[in-house]
C-alpha cells in the first residue's frame, strides 16, 4: 500500500466515527452491513444523513460535493424542486392503487418521442428493464441464446450475471471470451445460453452468431461500456453491431440504463445515430424514486398484448414514481439543462486534463454527456481486459484523498465514473478541480515511485 494511502485512510476514519459505528451495529443483521453489495467497502462506507442540491451530509456532519449521486440515477441532483413538488402533490392522493392511471399514458407519450420506440412497459429498476427486454427479444426471435459483452452489467438476473468481472485464467481467449458465473447460484443453463463477446471487437460478434447460427435472439450491451469507469465505442463499432443484428434476424438491445437520461435528450440513439431495436431505461429517469422502462416496436410489444409474453408488477407505474418521472421528463430532462451540463462537463474534464498534464500523472479523462471518469491508464482503454490493470491502491489514494477534501468525485469502486446534475454549478466544478489539483501531485509521485520499483525488481 502506497504510504499516502494510508495517510487518507487514517484521516478517513479519523473524520467519519458515526459512520463506523453504524457500519458496526448493521453487521449484527445486514450482510456486509449494506443493503447492497456495491455500497461495501473497507474499511466502511460513509453513512449518509440528508441530501440536497449537489451536496449530502453525512451522519459526523460532513458536507460532500456529490458526483456519486446514486451511482447515477440523480441526474436531477437530490430533493430537485419539481420532482419534490410532483411528489408531495401525488403522497396526499393515494400512493398505490395497482390500477391504470392516466400518468402512464403521460409518461409513454414522453419516452416515446424521445426515444426510437412506439410502445412502452413499465417496471421498478434496470434488472426489471433488461430481464423483460431480454425474455421479450427470446420470444419475438424463437430462440434463446444472447451476446453480451465481457465485463457489462445488465443487472441482477441470471441472463445479465455472466462474465460480468471474470478473472484469468476462467475468461480464457479474448477473442473467444468464455461465460463465466458471476456468483454462485447462476445456473448452468444461463450460462450456456449467454454467449460472450469482447467490446469493439466486431469479429468476436461474427464469431458467436457463427458458432450458434440461428440461435441468437439477441444482442445488449450499454453503448458506452460503463462497468469499467467509462469505455466509449470505437468508431463504426455500434454501426457494425446494428448490421450484424439486422443480417442475422436479431434483436440490437440498448441499455441505456445510465445512458438513457445521462447522455443526452435522446439517449444513445441521438447521441451516436444508431437505431436499436429495444431500449431499457431507469436510474436518472425517475429523478430520484425508482422507475424502469422498457420500449421497442408495437410488433413486438404486441407479443406482451396477446398474452404471449407476460409482464406484470405490483408496483408497476406506482403514481408516486410516475409523477417524479413525469416531473423529471418535462421539468429537469430539458434541453436547455442539458446544455447546462454539457457546460459543466467540458469545464471539469478540461480541469482534470490540464492537472493531469501538468502533475505528470500517467492517466486521460473522458467525458460523455453525465458521466466521466478519471482514468488511471496511459492510453486509452478499448475493452474489460485493458481495464482490469488498473491500479486499485492509486484508485483509492484518488479516491479517499477527494472525499476527505469534501468532494465524492465518484461512486466508490474504480469501475464507476462521475456523474454531473442538473443542479451542480460552475463553482461546484471549481471545488472539484480544486481538490483533485491538491491531490494529483501526490497520485503522480505514488505512481512513479511504484514504477521505479516495479523496475528495479
Amino acid at each position: 500500500m502506497y504510504p499516502d494511502l494510508q495517510k487518507e485512510l487514517d484521516t478517513f476514519v479519523r473524520r467519519t466515527p458515526k459512520s463506523a459505528e453504524a457500519h458496526k451495529k448493521n453487521l449484527k443483521r445486514i450482510p456486509l452491513g449494506v443493503a447492497s453489495n456495491y455500497r461495501a467497502y473497507d474499511p466502511y462506507p460513509i453513512f449518509v444523513k440528508e441530501g440536497s442540491g449537489s451536496h449530502f451530509r453525512d451522519l459526523d456532519g460532513n458536507d460532500f460535493l456529490d458526483h456519486n449521486l446514486c451511482f447515477g440515477a440523480l441526474m436531477a441532483g437530490h430533493c430537485h424542486p419539481a420532482v419534490m413538488k410532483a411528489v408531495g402533490a401525488r403522497l396526499t392522493t393515494g400512493t398505490m392503487f395497482g390500477m391504470p392511471h392516466d400518468m402512464e399514458w403521460e409518461l409513454a407519450e414522453e419516452i416515446c418521442d424521445r426515444f426510437p420506440v412506439e410502445m412502452v412497459r413499465f417496471g421498478n429498476s434496470g434488472t426489471e428493464a433488461t430481464m423483460h427486454g431480454i425474455r421479450l427479444a427470446r420470444a419475438a426471435t424463437g430462440r434463446d441464446k444472447i451476446v453480451k459483452f465481457e465485463g457489462a452489467y445488465h443487472g441482477l438476473h441470471d441472463s445479465a450475471l455472466v462474465s460480468v468481472k471474470p478473472h484469468a485464467p476462467d475468461f480464457g481467449d479474448i477473442h473467444a471470451p468464455t461465460s463465466v458465473p458471476g456468483g454462485l447460484g447462476v445456473p448452468k443453463g444461463s450460462l450456456d445460453n449467454v454467449a460472450i463477446a469482447t467490446f469493439n471487437d466486431l469479429a468476436t460478434v461474427e464469431r458467436r452468431f457463427r458458432e450458434n447460427p440461428g440461435q441468437i435472439a439477441a444482442i445488449i450491451l450499454e453503448p458506452i461500456l460503463m462497468n469499467v469507469g467509462l469505455c466509449m465505442p470505437q468508431p463504426g463499432f455500434l454501426e457494425g453491431l446494428r448490421e450484424i443484428a439486422t443480417n442475422n434476424c436479431a434483436l440490437l438491445i440498448f441499455d441505456e440504463v445510465k445512458t438513457g437520461a445521462k447522455l443526452g435528450w435522446g439517449g444513445a440513439s441521438e447521441y451516436f445515430g444508431v437505431i436499436p431495436d429495444m431500449i431499457c431505461l431507469a436510474k436518472s429517469i425517475g429523478g430520484g424514486l425508482p422507475l424502469a422502462a422498457f420500449g421497442t416496436h408495437k410488433s413486438v410489444m404486441d407479443l406482451i398484448s396477446q398474452h404471449k409474453v407476460f409482464h406484470g408488477g405490483t408496483y408497476n407505474t406506482n403514481p408516486v414514481s410516475m409523477a417524479a418521472g413525469l416531473a423529471t421528463f418535462r421539468e429537469v430532462l430539458t434541453r436547455e439543462n442539458y446544455t447546462h451540463v454539457e457546460n459543466l462537463s467540458k469545464k471539469l474534464t478540461d480541469g482534470y486534463r490540464d492537472i493531469v498534464a501538468k502533475s505528470g500523472l500517467q492517466a486521460y479523462v473522458i467525458s460523455a454527456g453525465a458521466n466521466g471518469a478519471l482514468m488511471l491508464y496511459p492510453h486509452e482503454i478499448r475493452n474489460y481486459r485493458d481495464w482490469i490493470t488498473v491500479d486499485t491502491d492509486l484508485w483509492r489514494h484518488y479516491w479517499f484523498a477527494m472525499v476527505n477534501r469534501g468532494v465524492m468525485p465518484q461512486p466508490y469502486w474504480w469501475d464507476e465514473q462521475w456523474t454531473i446534475s442538473v443542479q451542480h454549478t460552475a463553482a461546484d466544478i471549481d471545488k472539484h478541480i480544486a481538490a483533485f489539483a491538491d491531490v494529483a501531485p501526490a497520485l503522480a509521485k505514488a505512481q512513479q515511485e511504484h514504477s521505479s520499483a516495479v523496475v528495479a525488481h
